[in-house]
């Protein structure tokens, strides 16, 4: 089970793991904390009055077409998306949005879910959501709760019988070596590397690049991740930064998605390069 904060993060987090995983025969569901109605259009070619004006259905239909491309199943958690709030100082939240949500009605839900659908691996963002958006940020709190409660029969007894999985993982997509890596072959085949400046800026925090665990080798489902994205036409741009890097090259230079192991109940030594290491067999 991947837990994620907005449609199309299933696809630019994580989807070339879960489209290996799928077609090895695992049953992969993706749960969707908000409908991401308060996200921006940011592909032009897509940043028209009508599409603007029917946003939420239009991020729905995008979502069902990435969820039947990576062949998941996928569950809405019912939220509203809370934006990303611009200014100094920034305004308050929206009323009522997913990070102003009490932590209890939000883990209620996704434990429910656990319980009826029971992973034995769970992932989801880091303490920092990834990127400090405060939908990221809640949904790290709430599958951190939930994968606590799950199994718990004193929490949320009216939820379906308890269930606990095994791992939990946090999703590290763009750590300083993969980026750096990406940068250095780009600039030894003459190509233009988007990461320069980022590079230039990045303020390098050793203890946090160690915290990576497990490395998932998925490079031939690269493919099946582009198409996912691609599925999110108001979000991804076919011209833009997501596909500026040639697939032969990053297939060369880094062909895994990366994870963090957070908490296991299963024996497993690291470095992984498996999900389900520890769980396989049992």
């Amino acid at each position: 089970m991947h837990v994620h904060a907005h449609p199309d993060d299933e696809s630019s987090k994580g989807a070339a793991s879960t489209a290996k995983y799928v077609a090895e025969g695992v049953d992969v569901h993706v749960v969707t904390c908000t409908g991401g109605e308060r996200g921006s259009i940011l592909n032009p070619k897509m940043d028209r009055p009508e599409i603007a004006a029917n946003i939420t259905e239009v991020r729905r239909q995008e979502m069902e077409r990435a969820r039947d491309i990576l062949g998941i199943r996928q569950d809405w958690l019912g939220f509203v998306d809370s934006g990303w709030p611009e200014g100094d100082p920034k305004p308050p939240l929206p009323e009522g949005c997913f990070a102003l949500v009490p932590l209890e009605e939000c883990t209620e839900r996704l434990v429910r879910i656990m319980r009826d659908f029971k992973p034995h691996v769970v992932t989801t963002y880091d303490e920092k959501g990834g990127y400090p958006h405060p939908d990221h940020i809640r949904c790290h709190e709430v599958s951190v709760a939930a994968f606590a409660a799950a199994g718990d029969p004193e929490r949320f007894p009216g939820a379906g019988e308890p269930w606990q999985p095994l791992k939990l993982y946090y999703h590290h997509g763009w750590s300083y070596a993969k980026i750096k890596s990406i940068h250095d072959a780009m600039l030894e085949h003459g190509l233009e590397s988007p990461y320069a400046e980022r590079l230039a800026s990045w303020e390098r925090d050793e203890t946090w690049d160690k915290r990576l665990t497990t490395r998932v080798e998925c490079s031939d489902y690269f493919g099946v991740r582009d198409q996912a994205l691609l599925a999110h036409a108001t979000q991804i741009d076919p011209d833009g930064f997501w596909f500026s890097i040639p697939r032969e090259l990053q297939v060369a230079t880094w062909p895994t998605e990366d994870y963090e192991l957070v908490t296991s109940h299963v024996e497993s030594s690291l470095p992984e390069d498996d999900l389900f290491a520890g769980i396989r067999g049992r």
